[in-house]
């Protein structure tokens, strides 16, 4: 079945891509519109070569793993805080939620602003896109764990730091997962989005510069380096939650 999935997945890849190249090829024929694959291949090669890419994805991974780091450790704790303690969700459920909610992007020149065009804007933009949904993703978990198995425990003498370490977290490791696997998405649009408003380098500024230009094969190499990141970090984080929580794949 695994097989079966693999040539049906690499199929549709090779197809769309062919489909691609005959539109950009035969229908459109204008590289000022749109970029054909093999130009993408050409442009990604040439970029590489003169060094220019390298530096790019330099700049932009590390805003991006700086940022989800961060992130990732201030959502747990946030959201351990919420489920632990009714006063901490009283105090940071508004805040959370109201942040979470608010388009976060447009606050990418506010960012600008205070910190200027180093890398710590670009930090704080991919933190603010982050860290909520991992919050709000590990409270759930740990809100979820079973009372009747907390009683359980409970009744053969464990105490608080065992349930928690033997109980909630293992049962709250997925939802954790989860949350982390959707920040990834959220992180590399932050870097992106933040780069565009302002960046000595990057992808994002990679991609604005060549927009400027009108240099399709460029900009969709930058587009699709990002997109490429973000497939292989979430096919990562899937084999990880199969080692660390295979019972949910039963």
């Amino acid at each position: 079945m695994k097989g079966n999935s693999l040539v049906t997945s690499t199929a549709s890849i090779v197809g769309g891509l062919l489909i691609w190249e005959v539109i950009s090829r035969f229908l459109i024929n204008n590289a000022l519109f749109l970029a054909s694959p093999s130009q993408i291949v050409v442009a990604i090669y040439k970029l590489g070569l003169s060094g220019v890419l390298w530096r790019h994805i330099e700049i932009s991974t590390y805003e991006f793993v700086l940022g989800y780091v961060i992130a990732s450790a201030l959502g747990v704790l946030l959201g351990l805080a919420m489920a632990e303690s009714r006063t901490a969700k009283s105090i940071l459920q508004p805040w959370v939620s109201g942040l979470y909610a608010t388009p976060t992007i447009a606050l990418g020149p506010l960012f600008l602003l205070w910190m200027g065009i180093g890398i710590w804007s670009k930090v704080l933009v991919v933190i603010t896109l982050v860290v909520f949904p991992v919050a709000l993703n590990t409270e759930v978990g740990l809100l979820t764990t079973s009372p009747r198995l907390i009683e359980m425990l409970r009744s053969f003498g464990a105490s608080r730091k065992q349930i928690f370490f033997k109980l909630s977290l293992p049962s709250a490791a997925p939802f954790v997962l989860a949350g982390l696997k959707l920040g990834i998405g959220r992180g590399l649009i932050g870097v992106v989005v933040a780069e565009l408003f302002g960046s000595r380098a990057g992808l994002g500024q990679l991609i604005s510069q060549s927009a400027d230009a009108f240099n399709m094969p460029n900009l969709f190499a930058a587009v699709i380096i990002l997109a490429t990141a973000g497939i292989v970090m979430t096919a990562g984080f899937s084999w990880l939650e199969k080692r660390l929580v295979p019972w949910t794949r039963d």
